[in-house]
């Protein structure tokens, strides 16, 4: 059998046998049953889903372009709802010198200083767009460092990339600057949230158990509140039981009545807190309505190292405890080859590989698949994303895995990536693009090796 890659779609289309996520599929193809995987026909016009039917069910017609899955699997273009662009591929030039989180926090301090210019910024941000692009990507959300004057240069960076690959990955971007900054009372907030405003943003900041924490959080749910912006935090980012600021930010959500979008990423240290403890932040993040991602990858990177001694802890937070309560989760890329995490390639597919492993998202699977689809597209304010319906743009990846055990197994296996209803190609950009932005390269991996 010819598959899919030997023949590329242009135009109108049958995918036959394909095998789709009942969770990521209309109710009237889903079943009864949230995890399993339902086999279904799809036809595509104009690049859009035009019919998904229970296979065998599409209408009788003329068929020339036809294509037999063969069981493989199917799924909606994939949401990256916590990823670092302005970071990316640092690596090569500013590697972290020790693997640990503070180390990762000077590297990049200094790299952000010494190099980040509009033109560089925009270099790494375009390299790992095209990375994503080819391997399924539809939405993404950015942290952008925005630390003067480091905002200056990459939020403009970023509204001109967000134009320009409008039509191929949707672009989000979130402030991030550590909330003691907002110690200083300069009026660096009211600035930084109109800027957020103006390019129709999220306002974000790192938490840090600080004297002035709840203060600080109640002025970002204000400023937030009166531009209509989302909110998007960093957490407890660490092993420290100590470190309990998710509670504080549900608290401040109910205390100021805030009725937009939440987010919080990482809330790692949740995992290693009492019971009573954790049920307490639990039950309040339920209330207040809060998001949580989780970013497997990097957390099991940075957290419990240290020089000579085996981690005990694989970093990540409690999702299944979340998931059990009603919170929604998701999981996401992070960082990409820059000091916070060595590796990765802005893939989901990866990711939730390595999500499955991590956290232990199997036995059953049930419907975690939406970790990297349907939630962060909800979380995101697209729920139109993430999932297959009757309508929408024919984005797709499809496998030649025919279930999960197959795609876990070879998650870097056959593919083919559909964007509007077209093949795309998927080869991925050449690391030596990046070269002539890593001129001291060899002389800084040479010594963090020595």
């Amino acid at each position: 059998m010819t598959w899919l890659l030997k023949a590329p779609v242009r135009g109108t289309a049958r995918f036959q046998r394909a095998r789709v996520p009942a969770s990521l599929l209309p109710k009237h193809v889903a079943g009864s049953d949230p995890a399993a995987l339902v086999q279904v026909d799809i036809e595509v016009r104009d690049g859009r889903i035009e019919m998904i039917r229970p296979s065998g069910g599409l209408p009788a017609a003329p068929c020339g372009d036809c294509h037999d899955l063969d069981d493989g699997m199917v799924l909606p273009g994939l949401i990256d709802m916590h990823t670092h662009l302005d970071k990316g591929h640092i690596t090569p030039r500013r590697p972290n010198p020790d693997g640990t989180f503070m180390g990762a926090l000077m590297a990049v301090g200094e790299d952000r200083m010494a190099n980040w210019t509009a033109a560089d910024v925009r270099a790494r941000m375009e390299f790992s767009l095209r990375c994503a692009y080819a391997q399924g990507t539809v939405l993404i959300r950015t942290h952008l460092d925005s630390l003067p004057p480091q905002e200056t240069i990459s939020w403009p960076v970023f509204q001109e990339v967000r134009e320009d690959w409008a039509g191929r990955i949707e672009l989000q971007a979130a402030c991030l600057f550590g909330i003691d900054r907002l110690d200083a009372d300069d009026g660096y907030l009211t600035s930084m949230a109109d800027r957020v405003s103006r390019a129709g943003g999220v306002l974000g900041a790192v938490t840090y158990m600080i004297q002035r924490l709840d203060e600080h959080l109640d002025a970002m749910f204000r400023a937030a509140a009166e531009r209509d912006l989302p909110l998007d935090f960093h957490a407890d980012e660490t092993g420290d039981t100590g470190a309990r600021t998710l509670r504080h930010i549900a608290e401040a959500a109910l205390r100021n009545g805030f009725k937009g979008q939440v987010v919080v990423g990482h809330c790692c240290s949740l995992a290693l807190q009492e019971p009573d403890e954790i049920g307490r932040t639990l039950d309040l993040v339920a209330q207040a309505g809060l998001g949580i991602v989780s970013l497997p990858m990097c957390n099991m990177y940075l957290q419990d190292r240290q020089a000579g001694r085996t981690p005990r802890w694989r970093g990540v937070t409690l999702l299944h405890e979340m998931k059990a309560r009603g919170i929604p989760v998701a999981v996401a890329s992070d960082n990409t080859r820059d000091p916070f995490y060595a590796y990765g390639d802005m893939n989901l597919i990866e990711v939730y590989t390595q999500a499955t492993r991590i956290l232990q998202l199997d036995h059953p699977f049930g419907d975690w698949i939406n970790t990297v689809t349907r939630t962060p597209a909800q979380l995101l304010g697209r729920s139109d994303l993430g999932r297959l319906t009757e309508g929408a743009p024919a984005d797709m990846v499809l496998l030649r895995a025919r279930n999960w055990g197959e795609l876990l197994s070879r998650p870097h296996g056959l593919k083919a990536v559909l964007r509007h209803g077209r093949t795309i190609d998927m080869t991925l950009s050449d690391y030596r693009e990046l070269d002539p932005l890593m001129t001291n390269a060899v002389t800084l991996e040479r010594g963090a090796a020595e």
